[in-house]
């Protein structure tokens, strides 16, 4: 039996634990966009500080920081939502005037040229692009159904990055003022945190969405069709690692060279291998430099698993997620065993 006391503790451990169980259903449907406002506001904090020396007040500071981004968003979205439908449509009515059959057949070795493979082949390719092309008209539908329901996420998005700007710190020391650790412990663990969280964000996903933006202003220079939706695939491809854009630059180059316009050919092959390979050779080491270097596997499983689970948020925290883990691994680690190995100098630090 219980007595009264036991009875009471009880009640307070299931009336909290009810709490947080609420707490936890109000914000579900909206989580993927707390997450994208913090992240959005790690990312363009060191914009909000600049700002704020400007400034000197971190409302009117962190609202113009905001306003900026969102009208460059909207900019964006309106010139090149319109830009990219086209194009795809165009890819479309392209694909359909193509004789598959006949460029198939040249591609192959005579051998499986005359064989039922490149039939088959053909008939793989047009269904996947039939089935790709009806996603995403299936897509865009749904897009528009649920653009209300968007426009909230877009606003909860914005209200987290305001108040993240204003705020980051002291919430960041809230949550290190939870923390069980000794001080010295708490201190170097949270400086690693932090610096898992920039290498991912910037020396990943920043960096390859500026790799695919040059690519993409070389694909405009050198006049290649369809450049505004290569720039996208370039883009998404450009933040995943070991694989880099090289992988979308490169045939296209060779498309050129096909095609007779050698000239253009050259130009984009020179462009690429002197800025578009750099940026990840000087850029990268430059703005991530003294910082944690994660292992390029731990971000390419990451990524993976995050994209299965997560869908395209999980790009993102998929890579997080895996390298807090390790840490806090490495964490347990040097508490067991008293190893010093996580406190080596972040520029020695190469767990990750």
């Amino acid at each position: 039996m219980l007595d009264k006391d036991n009875f009471k503790d009880l009640l307070n451990y299931i009336l909290v634990i009810g709490l947080f169980i609420l707490a936890f259903l109000i914000i579900k449907p909206i989580i993927y966009s707390i997450i994208y406002g913090i992240l959005l506001a790690f990312i363009i904090y060191p914009i909000y500080k600049f700002t704020l020396k400007k400034v000197k007040s971190e409302n009117i500071s962190a609202f113009i920081v905001c306003l900026v981004l969102l009208v460059i968003l909207i900019l964006l979205a309106t010139v090149i939502l319109g830009s990219l439908l086209n194009q795809i449509l165009n890819l479309y009515v392209s694909l359909q005037k193509t004789d598959l059959v006949t460029v198939v057949t040249n591609s192959l070795p005579e051998f499986l040229a005359s064989s039922e493979i490149s039939t088959n082949l053909v008939d793989y390719i047009n269904s996947s692009i039939s089935k790709l092309l009806a996603k995403f008209a299936s897509d865009l539908g749904n897009f528009v159904l649920n653009l209300p329901s968007i426009m909230l996420q877009i606003i909860v998005v914005f209200i987290i990055l305001f108040f993240c700007l204003r705020d980051g710190e002291k919430a960041f020391e809230y949550f290190r003022s939870l923390s069980p650790l000794k001080k010295e412990v708490q201190d170097k663990f949270f400086l690693h945190f932090k610096d898992i969280t920039y290498s991912v964000l910037v020396g990943q996903i920043v960096i390859g969405i500026i790799q695919g933006i040059v690519a993409g202003i070389g694909y405009f220079m050198f006049g290649v069709p369809n450049a505004l939706l290569l720039t996208v695939l370039t883009i998404i491809i450009g933040i995943i690692p070991v694989i880099g854009p090289w992988l979308v630059w490169i045939p296209i180059d060779i498309y050129l060279f096909v095609i007779g316009r050698t000239g253009a050919g050259i130009g984009l092959l020179i462009y690429g291998l002197i800025l578009i390979n750099w940026i990840d050779t000087l850029i990268r080491p430059l703005i991530v430099s003294r910082r944690t270097q994660i292992n390029p596997a731990v971000i390419l499983i990451g990524m993976i698993g995050g994209l299965f689970v997560f869908g395209v948020l999980g790009l993102i925290i998929g890579p997080l997620i895996l390298a807090y883990v390790l840490l806090v691994l490495e964490l347990y680690r040097k508490q067991k065993f008293g190893d010093d190995i996580i406190f080596k100098k972040i520029e020695d630090y190469r767990m990750f």
